[in-house]
Order: structure tokens, then C-alpha cells, then sequence
């Protein structure tokens, strides 16, 4: 344990990450690290994605409810049109439908909803597979790599202890880097459903208060 503390110190994490690297062979680090590659950019597109989706949902609906007064509810739906992400669409397809009736309303925004949701999880099941591709790569390489070692101990006809360890060494070295890259993109998976979440609960909370604006105004109209 010291002398591993030790060496990560003269030699920075990074550059002992690359010598490990290397020496597990470019038949199977190169798919886990084609793993990480393509998992990481999914992740960031996604999160790109969901942080432009996001809006102050108070102001919007204060936006509308002033649009509303000033110009009717083509107004409020031009608001909508102007406001970018998943719940200015919601809105907008809300207001759409403004004249068919409260009920028509509310289909309507339940349905352009799951639609919304659709698209904000797009590209999940993706990341999903190379999390758990990264560490099966890792593993099936370890398996390979020790009966690789096997067979050289075969074909030597003696176990020498060079020979079990240089091939064990090369093989664990691909699980290693298959759980590292699967324990990133983990980590980048958990945030980017955590921003889904934020961005389902603004979804449900601004349809049900849009609800009671229309309603409202309804009132309005007929008093």
C-alpha cells in the first residue's frame, strides 16, 4: 500500500493510468476506452440538453398570465412560442387548444407531456449499455487474459511465477479500466437523471398551474 501511495506521488495518477493502460493490451482497453469516449459525449450532449430545457417556470407563467390580459390568449401563446424548452412546448400545446374546452386542454398537455419526457430520456438506454459494457469488456478480458497465461504455462511445462503473474497482471488490468469507466459514467448517468426529475416535477407543477390560469380566465369570460 505505501509503495503504491509512493509511486502515485513521483509519478502523478494520470501518467500511472497510462502506463496501466498500455500494458493491458490494445485488444481490449481499446473498446472499454471507445466505451468511455462515446458514454461521455451521450452524457454531455444530454446535459447540454437538459440545462437549456430548463426555465424559471414562475416567470413563465407570470409572462403568460400578463401576455393574457394585455392580448388575449394568442398573446400568451406567442410567449410560449419565444420561450425555449420542454415546458414552454407543453404550454403552448395547452393553449393551443384553448377553445375546445377545458377537458380537450388537458389531454392535450398530458400527451405533448409524455412526448416532452420522451425526448429528455432520449440517449439514456445508450449510456445505460456502456455502463454495463465497460466492466463485461473488462471481465471477458481477464478471462481471456488468464487462459492465455494458462496455456503459456502449458507450453512451458512448468509453473514459474513470472509466468502466472506478467499474464494475471495484464489480465486484471482490463477489469480494473472496464470499472473505472463504468463507475464515470455512473456518475455523469445518476446526474443527468436527477436533471429529468427537476425537469418532470416543473412539467407536472406548471401544467396544473396553467390549468388554473385558463380556468380562471374562463371565468372571466363568461362573467
Amino acid at each position: 500500500m505505501n509503495l503504491l501511495l509512493i509511486s502515485l506521488m513521483d509519478g502523478g495518477v494520470h501518467q500511472i493510468l497510462k502506463t496501466k493502460f498500455i500494458e493491458g493490451g490494445a485488444v481490449w482497453m481499446a473498446p472499454i476506452a471507445l466505451c468511455l469516449v462515446l458514454g461521455l459525449s451521450l452524457c454531455i450532449e444530454r446535459i447540454i440538453y437538459l440545462s437549456l430545457s430548463s426555465v424559471n417556470i414562475k416567470k413563465l407563467l407570470a409572462s403568460i398570465d400578463r401576455a393574457w390580459e394585455a392580448g388575449g390568449v394568442s398573446a400568451a401563446m406567442e410567449v410560449c412560442r419565444n420561450t425555449r424548452g420542454a415546458v414552454a412546448s407543453i404550454f403552448y400545446q395547452g393553449l393551443l387548444r384553448y377553445g375546445q374546452g377545458i377537458e380537450i386542454v388537458e389531454k392535450s398537455i398530458a400527451s405533448s407531456g409524455s412526448v416532452q419526457l420522451g425526448l429528455l430520456e432520449k440517449g439514456l438506454t445508450w449510456i445505460s449499455l456502456f455502463i454495463s459494457l465497460a466492466p463485461s469488456l473488462g471481465f471477458l478480458g481477464t478471462v481471456v487474459g488468464m487462459i492465455q497465461a494458462f496455456d503459456n504455462i502449458q507450453q512451458v511445462g512448468d509453473i514459474s511465477a513470472s509466468i502466472v503473474a506478467g499474464g494475471m497482471k495484464v489480465a486484471l488490468l482490463t477489469t480494473v479500466f472496464g470499472l473505472i469507466v463504468a463507475m464515470i459514467l455512473q456518475v455523469f448517468f445518476n446526474y443527468i437523471l436527477t436533471l429529468i426529475e427537476n425537469l418532470t416535477n416543473d412539467m407536472e407543477d406548471g401544467s396544473i398551474a396553467l390549468l388554473d390560469i385558463i380556468v380562471s380566465k374562463n371565468k372571466e369570460q363568461r362573467q
